[in-house]
C-alpha cells in the first residue's frame, strides 16, 4: 500500500532530483542542483518551513512534491498557509492518479495540523488543479521602464548593498505596506532572508557570470528606508521584490535609477516583474502587461480560509521572490 514519507535525504531524494533535474535545474549541473536544495533547507527559515514528501509503494517512488508552510494574513486575521511546489509523478507511474493521491493526502494532513489555505503556482495551466478544488488568482507580469536623466546621472540618493542588519527594517516596511491588502504572507526577516539566499544560491552555483543578484537599499541615518532585489540574466532584469517607507515608492525608483546609472554606456536591460496594485514609483512606467505564465491558485482548507474564495490580484500583495 502506498504511503507518504519525508524525502529530504537519501535514495528517495536522489531519485527525485534525477527525475526533475532536466526540467527544473535552471542551468545548474546535477551536482549543483542537489546542493541548491540542500542549502535551502539549512537556512533558518528552510529548516522549519520547507520539506519534500514522496508517495512510495515499497521501493518505488510514485510521486513527490515540496511542501512549504507560511504564516499569512487574510482579512486582518492570522492564517496558516501550506504551499505546494514541484509536484511531479515519476514517468513509470503516470496516468494512475499518483500526484492527485499525494496532493490530497498532504492537504488532508496539513488541514488536520491547522493549515487554513493551500497555495501553489501551476506551470501546466489551471485545469488540473481546478479539479482538485483550487481557484485561480490571475496575476499580471509587467514590463517596466525606469526614467533616466538625459545626462545619464544618478539621483542624490544614499544607496548601498543590503546587509543582514537591514532585514529587520525591511520586515517592518513589508508589514506596513501589506496592511492595505486582504491577503499576504507574513514576510518576517527569516522569510526575506530565505528569498534573497535562494536567489544568491542559484547565481553562485550556476555558471560564473550567467546570473547576478542585486540587493540594494536606500539609507537614511543608520536605517534602511527602501530596498530592491533584482536578478540580472542575459540582458534582462527581474524585479523580484521591493519596499519603501514612502507610500509613493519614490526611493525604490531612485535605487533602480542608481543601479542603471552605474554603467551609462551599457544597453538598457529589459525589466520585468510583479507590482502590487497601488505600488508604482513615479520613476517607473509600465510599458507592457501580460498574464503571468505561472498561475497562482488558492484553496481553503478550513472555515477560516473560506474567505480566500474569489480573491483577486488587487487584493493581494505577492512578490516574485516569494514564488516557489
Amino acid at each position: 500500500m502506498a504511503e507518504v514519507v519525508r524525502a529530504d535525504e537519501g535514495p528517495i531524494l536522489e531519485a527525485i532530483l534525477d527525475a526533475t533535474y532536466e526540467i527544473w535545474s535552471d542551468g545548474l549541473t546535477r551536482a549543483a542542483y542537489g546542493r541548491y536544495y540542500a542549502a535551502q533547507v539549512k537556512t533558518p527559515w528552510g529548516r522549519d518551513h520547507l520539506r519534500r514528501v514522496a508517495l512510495v509503494e515499497g521501493d518505488d517512488v510514485l510521486a513527490h512534491a515540496k511542501v512549504y508552510t507560511f504564516d499569512a494574513t487574510l482579512d486582518g486575521a492570522a492564517v496558516h498557509v501550506t504551499g505546494l511546489g514541484a509536484v511531479f509523478t515519476q514517468p513509470a507511474h503516470r496516468g494512475r492518479g499518483a500526484a492527485r493521491d499525494l496532493i490530497e493526502r498532504v492537504l488532508a494532513a496539513e488541514s488536520a495540523a491547522g493549515a487554513d489555505i493551500a497555495l501553489l503556482f501551476s506551470e501546466i495551466g489551471a485545469d488540473y488543479y481546478t479539479r482538485l478544488g483550487f481557484d485561480v488568482v490571475a496575476t499580471t507580469g509587467r514590463e517596466l521602464r525606469i526614467a533616466q536623466s538625459e545626462r545619464h546621472g544618478a539621483p542624490m540618493t544614499m544607496v548601498r548593498a543590503g546587509e543582514e542588519r537591514d532585514l529587520a527594517d525591511i520586515a517592518e516596511m513589508e508589514r506596513t505596506r501589506a496592511e492595505g491588502y486582504r491577503f499576504h504572507l507574513s514576510r518576517d526577516r527569516d522569510l526575506i532572508k530565505f528569498a534573497i539566499a535562494r536567489k544568491r544560491l542559484l547565481a553562485g552555483l550556476g555558471t560564473a557570470g550567467a546570473r547576478e543578484v542585486q540587493f540594494f537599499i536606500a539609507e537614511e541615518g543608520a536605517s534602511a528606508v527602501a530596498w530592491v532585489l533584482v536578478t540580472a540574466r542575459a540582458g534582462a532584469w527581474t524585479l523580484e521584490a521591493a519596499g519603501d517607507r514612502d507610500p509613493s515608492g519614490a526611493r525604490v525608483g531612485a535605487i533602480l535609477q542608481v543601479l542603471l546609472a552605474r554603467d551609462p554606456a551599457a544597453r538598457r536591460p529589459t525589466i520585468t516583474g510583479w507590482l502590487p496594485t497601488g505600488f508604482l514609483p513615479p520613476q517607473i512606467t509600465v510599458i507592457a502587461e501580460r498574464p503571468s505564465a505561472d498561475v497562482m491558485m488558492l484553496k481553503p482548507l478550513s472555515t477560516a480560509g473560506e474567505a480566500v474564495r474569489g480573491i483577486r490580484e488587487p487584493q493581494i500583495i505577492y512578490w516574485r521572490a516569494d514564488m516557489f
